[in-house]
């Protein structure tokens, strides 16, 4: 008994410890978004400062943010969606028609860095006037989510029973009926989780926006270099903007964890 509480207390002990690792970055940002610029440089005023909303009030009202949020949300909801209505599909095709070769070579696309991608799609995407353009951050979004979901995907398809599909088929369900409302409902926790590590990777991109976006379209993570100059960086409103750009992920990931966990457990386990 005594040993077993021994293991207990140096179990808790450890995962407290990590905890705080992961948490202190994050932590610190959330401390200095409330100093002033004085207050962030100086050690002196590490823990005791009189905080401020200044640099709230400068993410909103100075740079316009919520423009930028809109981006964002635009560019990660529809690139997201648009994944879906194609990655499921596809999924299911590969999954049920047998085609590991096409499995592979989305395996190969989702490996493949996505700055790879930059200077072509900078190319075509000129030449095709989608530069600055939600067009073209949208579908550049999806090629790397695209991919991903249906990778995802594959085996919770996979895992359909065949002889469900057949005997909807002899009741007069046709393919897309069944599909539709007997192979995705019970698929939902893996759409569930493609889906919103999807939105996440789509909200956190900052190469893609860096290169084929502009003033129009520019995004969340892009938007923070509004308060680097080449003389001076103003931290106290960068920590406030990356808590503006970080705080929506970690609540979706809280909410969303039960999801995400089963949801890729279940995915693989297969038979």
């Amino acid at each position: 008994m005594r040993t077993s509480r021994l293991a207990k207390t140096n179990y808790t002990i450890l995962n407290a410890i990590i905890l705080l690792l992961f948490l202190f970055p994050f932590l610190w940002m959330l401390i200095a978004s409330f100093k002033t610029q004085v207050q962030v440089l100086s050690p002196d005023y590490m823990f005791i400062f009189s905080p401020t909303f200044k640099n709230y009030m400068a993410v909103f009202l100075e740079y316009d943010y919520l423009k930028f949020i809109w981006n964002t949300l635009v560019i990660a909801l529809v690139s997201t969606l648009g994944s879906l209505l194609l990655g499921l599909p596809a999924a299911y095709g590969i999954a049920k028609y047998k085609m590991p070769y096409f499995a592979l070579t989305i395996l190969v696309a989702k490996i493949i860095p996505g700055i790879t991608y930059l200077v072509p799609w900078y190319i075509l995407f000129n030449k095709a006037h989608l530069i600055d353009s939600y067009g073209g951050m949208i579908l550049a979004h999806m090629v790397i989510g695209l991919p991903f979901i249906m990778w995802v995907m594959i085996p919770f398809f996979e895992q359909f029973p065949k002889e469900v599909e057949e005997s909807s088929w002899i009741d007069g369900c046709s393919k897309v009926r069944t599909f539709a409302q007997m192979v995705l409902p019970v698929s939902m926790p893996g759409i569930i989780t493609s889906s919103l590590l999807a939105f996440i990777f789509s909200w956190n991109n900052f190469m893609f926006s860096l290169v084929l976006s502009g003033e129009k379209t520019k995004t969340l993570p892009l938007a923070i270099y509004n308060f680097m100059s080449n003389t001076s960086i103003n931290w106290g409103a960068l920590m406030a903007a990356a808590c503006v750009i970080t705080l929506p992920v970690i609540v979706i990931a809280m909410l969303a964890q039960k999801y995400i966990v089963s949801g890729l457990s279940a995915g693989a386990v297969k038979g």
